[in-house]
Order: C-alpha cells, then sequence, then structure tokens
C-alpha cells in the first residue's frame, strides 16, 4: 500500500488561507446580520416611544376636552324617584370608576332602529357632556363579530343604559341583538331605562324585569336634560 503524500508547504498555506478567507466572510456576515437586528430593534423601539407619546397625548387631549365640555352642562331639577336612583347610580359608578379607571362610564344598550336617530342623540349629547359612552355604532368595526364586540363593550363599562323606545321593543318581541343586550344588564345591578316615546305601561307589558327598574322618562323632560342627569351622575363637574 503506498505511503500517503504530505501536502507541501504552499499547500497548507493555501489551506490555511481559504479557511480564513471563510472565516472573515462568516464573521462579515454575521456582523451585517446584527448591525441589521440592531437598527431593527432600535427603530421597532423608537415606534414604541413615538407610541406611547401619542396615546399619553391623545389621553390629555379626551381628559382636556371632556372637562370642557362637562363645564357647560346645563342645569336640571330633580324628583324624588330620580335622586334615589341617580344617586345609587353614582354611588356605583364612582366605586366602578375606582376600580377600573380605564373603562368606559357609561354602556348605551339601544334597538337597531334608532342608531342613527335617538340613539344617536343621546349618544352625542352624553359624550357632549364628557361622558365615555360605548355605542355599537362607533365602536364595533366592519368584518368583526357584533355580538363578540357588544359583549366586551358590557364588560369595559361601570353603568348600563336601556334607551327604551317604540324600536326597542319590536327588537325585544323579536328577540333579537337588543334582547341579549338587555339580557345581560339585567344580571347586574348596573342598569337604568331611559323611556322615550313609550310609556313604562307599554315597557312594562314587554320586559317587566326592566320596567321594574327605577328610571328616566323623556316624558317628563327633554333628551338633553335626561343626558345631563346622567352625566351628572357617572361623571361629575369638578370643582
Amino acid at each position: 500500500m503506498p505511503t500517503p503524500r504530505m501536502p507541501s508547504q504552499s499547500q497548507i498555506r493555501s489551506k490555511m488561507r481559504a479557511a480564513q478567507r471563510k472565516a472573515e466572510q462568516q464573521f462579515e456576515r454575521d456582523l451585517r446580520a446584527a448591525q441589521r437586528k440592531a437598527e431593527s430593534d432600535a427603530k421597532a423601539q423608537q415606534r414604541r416611544n413615538e407610541q406611547t407619546a401619542q396615546r399619553e397625548i391623545d389621553k390629555w387631549v379626551r381628559d382636556t376636552n371632556q372637562k370642557l365640555k362637562s363645564a357647560s352642562r346645563p342645569s336640571v331639577t330633580y324628583r324624588a324617584t330620580e335622586e334615589r336612583t341617580l344617586g345609587a347610580m353614582a354611588t356605583e359608578a364612582e366605586r366602578q370608576a375606582a376600580a377600573h379607571p380605564e373603562r368606559r362610564d357609561v354602556f348605551l344598550c339601544h334597538a337597531w332602529g334608532d342608531r342613527q336617530g335617538a340613539a344617536q342623540e343621546l349618544h352625542d349629547l352624553l359624550e357632549g357632556f364628557g361622558v365615555r359612552v360605548w355605542f355599537s355604532e362607533k365602536d364595533v368595526a366592519l368584518g368583526t363579530s357584533l355580538v363578540r364586540e357588544i359583549d366586551k363593550g358590557l364588560r369595559i363599562s361601570h353603568i348600563g343604559i336601556v334607551l327604551a323606545t317604540p324600536e326597542l321593543l319590536k327588537s325585544l318581541a323579536a328577540e333579537g341583538i337588543a334582547d341579549k343586550e338587555l339580557s345581560a344588564l339585567l344580571a347586574t345591578d348596573r342598569v337604568i331605562p331611559v323611556v322615550h316615546g313609550i310609556t313604562y305601561e307599554e315597557l312594562r307589558d314587554e320586559s317587566p324585569l326592566l320596567a321594574s327598574r327605577s328610571g328616566l322618562s323623556t316624558g317628563e323632560d327633554t333628551l338633553e336634560q335626561v343626558a345631563v342627569k346622567i352625566a351628572n351622575a357617572v361623571r361629575p363637574e369638578s370643582g
């Protein structure tokens, strides 16, 4: 068996240079990858910092606007039953706000047919008085599950307001989405009805449980006055 030939000095040097070049190339690739990752991480952190700063700015703007809006509430007169109802509501809202300050002040339960009418008007009035309202028309994005988003809205709101109208009576009779919202709200002690365009007797015929709750009525006040009373209970004016 022939004896293997030993590599020459030049062959050894050639292999060493090749190995060195390969190691240098790998080092350069690793260095470039590390630089790209560092740059990507730095940009991501900058975006997070900018988003955090923007959220703080947005919160300051919202809080400031709410203070400015709430300062312009007109005066209202309370009836004895309203004082009891809204007093209990204010106590519960204060307790909820202390435990969950990030949540909305009220969840607005309404019939689909009122979404661009009475419900929109009440929402706008409440927001105008500095109240943070969960309202499906603005809080449910296209393509998302309406039932799931409503469930979330109920969970992240301090108080439930049920706008009881002729449209709501129709929805309850048909066991629509409003019926599901109402069932969830009635399972808590955090709901009051706002009777609008109907009487408590008509509401009692369709939902005795809701009608048994003391609430507010536009048969005695305007919708604006109702909104002021709710705002005063869930988000009192400062000062």
